[in-house]
């Protein structure tokens, strides 16, 4: 193994980095995921799926070429945002223009009336939205949409919209703000977040199946099946994936309470197509060093991930990375056991 002389991160460029309580985010883990990863020689890393876009970020903190790609059109313009885009910003008249500028747009107040946000939230969020779409460049569209989307996460209680209403209130700040409020102070922290590192970084938003990337290091962290829990990323988030994609081409399912979209089919959904896709994803990638993230109570097991992993590749290790959690805060999981669950990081090389 050829070891890897470590490129000093940008000065603090990470801190500015628009984090959330993205499910399966690696934010805690990150420090852990660099120790090993900077012992292997790479110059362009590919996030497969970018998710929170946080690992992707790093990688760009670290001088790496990033290419990120998520199914999820709200983690695209994240990645559009911040990691594709270095140098453009949302001016402050560009801003006047997105909440000032009257428009008859109401879909989000007719539809989603009395579900998640007041009347006034609802119609702000409607001019915005509208207003989004006359900006001319697609990177300060990127920026507004994902300012948008963080505010409408920072908003709600727990972060997510399987349920309506606010009985999960607990008193935070951010559920008191208006969500003029967030969007404006979510574009400066964007705004900050973007920086040049020298590379030509990309953002994409496909089906990682679809895609043929060529990278020295390929990072694999899907929405794992597990039977203990779920990896349904769009019943979390279906509002502002809605939002972000103006709900064009998406089903609205209008007999639930949530009125969330059908979601998007995933090979990740059941366990026979998991273990075939893990095969496909090996062996597209394997003239790539392969990492792969990876939890204690998903499948394939750790076991059967390390003999799928060496048909493709020589040296395969896993690292046990210190730190355990539990995931879902209903009082009925809290204490569970069976919701503990510990944190593999893969490398095949």
């Amino acid at each position: 193994m050829n070891l890897q002389l470590e490129i000093p991160t940008l000065t603090n460029q990470f801190d500015y980095f628009p984090g959330t309580r993205y499910m399966g985010s690696k934010n805690k883990i990150i420090g852990d995921l660099w120790k090993v990863l900077k012992t292997y020689k790479f110059e362009s890393f590919y996030d497969a799926f970018a998710g929170s876009n946080i690992v992707g970020y790093f990688m760009k903190c670290q001088g790496k070429k990033v290419i990120s790609n998520d199914f999820m059109a709200m983690s695209y313009h994240t990645a559009n945002a911040i990691i594709e885009n270095s140098f453009v910003q949302l001016e402050t008249s560009e801003i006047d223009f997105l909440i000032n500028r009257d428009n008859s747009n109401n879909f989000i107040s007719k539809k989603f009336k009395d579900l998640y946000f007041s009347d006034s939230d609802n119609h702000f969020l409607d001019q915005v939205r509208a207003n989004i779409e006359l900006l001319d460049n697609k990177y300060k569209k990127s920026i507004a949409l994902a300012s948008l989307s963080r505010a409408c996460i920072k908003k709600r209680p727990r972060g997510i919209f399987t349920f309506v209403g606010h009985r999960y209130d607990d008193g935070r700040k951010d559920l008191r703000d208006s969500l003029k409020e967030h969007f404006l102070n979510n574009v400066n922290i964007f705004n900050e977040a973007v920086f040049d590192n020298s590379m030509e970084n990309e953002s994409n938003n496909q089906l990682t199946q679809n895609m043929n990337i060529n990278a020295d290091l390929v990072y694999l962290d899907p929405p794992y099946f597990s039977p203990k829990s779920d990896n349904d990323y769009v019943r979390r988030y279906h509002f502002v994936e809605g939002l972000v994609r103006n709900w064009e081409g998406l089903e609205i399912q209008e007999n639930t309470k949530t009125k969330k979209f059908k979601s998007y089919k995933s090979p990740f959904s059941n366990k026979s197509e998991a273990y075939n896709e893990f095969e496909k994803l090996f062996n597209k990638f394997k003239d790539s060093i392969i990492a792969v993230s990876y939890s204690s109570n998903s499948l394939p097991t750790k076991e059967e991930l390390i003999d799928i992993l060496k048909n493709f590749k020589k040296n395969v290790s896993v690292q046990e990375i210190d730190h355990t959690y539990s995931f879902g805060t209903q009082s009925h999981k809290i204490g569970n056991e069976n919701n503990r669950v510990k944190e593999y990081l893969f490398i095949a090389s």
